[in-house]
């Protein structure tokens, strides 16, 4: 069977987490979409680790771990990361890399930071990791495959072509160096030979792993916010967050799919523009306190390391998000994080011209949304680490039974803290 582990809300919900404590009972984790511009942080037994590419079921040597076709593949990113949790004393993992996935190029890269700075104060608030660029030369046809670099000739006219390109908008919208093609193809060779041993057929592997009645979860990137086509668009990331990408991405049949878990923080948090509305945030200091006791080191982004904007739980962002992820089930984390907090602010409605609604609307209307807020009591205790859900404080009991109520979706797992085993099981009252 296939389960899929995808974020409800803007990402950074502790998807990385949750995959790594279910790949335990599982055979096969899949990267299905998105690419370095990810960061699931993992703590456990080797260490702390912020994964950017690789799948967080790396950690278990019973697991294979497939980076899918949907995949912007960095090279040389992977690799700096396979030698990273090496170092940390991980084993070595079983690690499949799609032969159709395609390169993310470092032409990529600098466009992205060319086109953040030319938009200047419109800008999206990008990574700057290349993941636009990639997705449109991906499907624009002007991409260069994983199985490329195995096939020198057709790999060097499709280099040539693609620099072609890129050279003229280097050239003349961002008035910025050439790229050469002959070393970018020197480098591809050389990346070419690291990877070698890890390039396969996953499509059929993951195939044959679903006939012989292998656990597969599907590990997503970001969160339904930013999905290109039922996000708060424009302001995605530009590959599909779904569950339903996984079909895509992992070359996963669709009915294969039975179990897609939902994780959403105890509160909000975001990262991108500031332009993009974030109709729950939390600003001055009670926004400081929130983003300083967030997260195992704070609300910082892994992969950027910016601070995060914050806000308390978005009740109606949620619901959406649970529904296009066709979710049957959600994971709580940072529930520990409210510790502090005598009262709890929830959003459970947005106020758009005088009507308040509970539906999450498109952008225009988004943008004039004002939280309307439901305050929960406190429970003023430090519940970091509990691993019994029914030794939780009556009010943090209380206020996951609130949320579950509102998002609709049965929360079957409450965290507790970063830690691969400070999670709670829960039976839902739904």
């Amino acid at each position: 069977m296939v389960k899929a582990i995808v974020g409800a809300n803007w990402g950074d919900e502790g998807k990385g987490k949750v995959t790594d404590l279910l790949a335990q009972q599982s055979d096969v984790v899949i990267r299905f979409q998105g690419g370095a511009n990810a960061g699931h942080t993992i703590i456990n037994d080797y260490g702390r680790f912020a994964l950017h590419i690789l799948p967080s079921g790396i950690f278990y040597p019973h697991v294979t771990n497939v980076i899918g076709n949907g995949v912007a593949l960095d090279i040389a990113k992977l690799v700096d990361e396979l030698a990273q949790v090496e170092a940390q004393g991980v084993p070595a993992p079983r690690l499949i890399v799609s032969d159709r996935a395609q390169l993310l190029m470092p032409y990529h890269i600098l466009q992205d930071s060319y086109e953040e700075a030319r938009l200047g104060g419109r800008a999206f608030g990008s990574t700057k990791s290349g993941i636009a660029p990639f997705y449109s030369d991906k499907y624009a046809k002007t991409g260069i495959q994983v199985c490329d670099l195995f096939d020198e000739p057709r790999l060097r006219s499709r280099l040539t072509a693609a620099v072609e390109l890129k050279n003229v908008l280097f050239e003349h919208l961002y008035h910025q160096p050439r790229v050469d093609a002959e070393e970018l193809m020197e480098q591809l060779l050389s990346l070419r030979e690291r990877i070698r041993p890890f390039v396969g057929d996953t499509v059929s592997f993951i195939h044959q792993a679903l006939k012989d009645g292998k656990t597969v979860l599907l590990e997503g990137q970001l969160g339904s916010m930013k999905d290109p086509d039922l996000g708060i668009f424009p302001m995605t990331t530009s590959s599909h967050t779904l569950a339903g990408y996984g079909c895509v991405g992992a070359g996963v049949p669709p009915a294969a799919i039975e179990d897609v878990i939902c994780v959403t923080k105890a509160y909000s948090s975001c990262v991108g523009s500031q332009t993009e509305p974030f109709v729950s945030e939390v600003t001055g200091q009670a926004g400081d306190e929130l983003r300083r006791r967030g997260g195992d080191r704070g609300e910082f982004g892994a992969t950027t390391g910016r601070p995060r904007r914050v806000g308390w739980f978005d009740a109606v962002a949620t619901k959406y998000g649970c529904m296009v992820q066709g979710a049957t089930q959600a994971a709580l984390t940072c529930l520990d994080v409210l510790g502090y907090l005598d009262k709890i602010p929830v959003c459970t409605g947005y106020e758009i011209d005088g009507t308040v609604t509970d539906t999450f609307p498109t952008t225009p209307a988004l943008l004039r949304a004002r939280p309307v807020f439901t305050t929960l009591p406190g429970w003023k205790q430090d519940i970091r680490g509990c691993s019994d859900y029914d030794a939780l404080p009556a009010n943090a009991k209380a206020y996951v039974d609130f949320l579950e109520r509102h998002i609709g979706t049965p929360i079957t797992m409450v965290s507790t803290g970063p830690k691969r085993e400070e999670m709670t099981r829960r039976t839902s009252k739904l």
